[in-house]
């Protein structure tokens, strides 16, 4: 039976692969596209999982999150990046990889220590399953929008 690292790098692979599917299925002309005002591209959930897989890693590694963090260069870069389709793509392969390299290298020993988050504390198990999570939510999201074009 494989460990709980193992699967979740083999997940987090297929769930970075479903969602480029899910993105790459949408005709090109609606990727950018708002279903309403208020709403987020698939551009934009794609780039934010792109990035996130990278953060995530670093968080796993530092066993903490940075006490400079700043949402709005995150919410730029994203935003910057969903207008860069070559770039988003390759970003969310690297970073995908960073991840599942970081996933695996995660004892069993350390799964139940607590990294502190401003939103509450998370264990390393719960951060390790969080790319997975984030992009299986994502690929939904993503499929709605298609849902909604027909």
């Amino acid at each position: 039976m494989p460990s709980m690292q193992e699967f979740l790098v083999g997940a987090t692979r297929k769930a970075s692969a479903d969602l480029e599917a899910a993105l790459l299925r949408l005709p090109e002309d609606k990727r950018n596209w708002r279903p309403a005002e208020t709403a987020r591209t698939a551009l934009d959930q794609y780039a934010e999982c792109a990035i996130l897989n990278g953060s995530t890693a670093d968080v796993i590694v530092s066993r903490s999150f940075p006490t400079n963090y700043d949402f709005s260069a995150f919410t730029n870069a994203k935003d910057a990046l969903a207008q860069n389709w070559d770039r988003a793509q390759a970003l969310l392969k690297e970073n995908t990889e960073k991840i599942c390299s970081v996933i695996q290298a995660v004892p069993d020993a350390d799964l139940n220590i607590e990294v502190q988050f401003p939103w509450g504390p998370m264990t390393l198990a719960q951060i390790i399953a969080y790319p997975l999570w984030n992009m299986s939510y994502h690929e939904g999201q993503i499929n709605y929008i298609a849902s909604l074009l027909g």
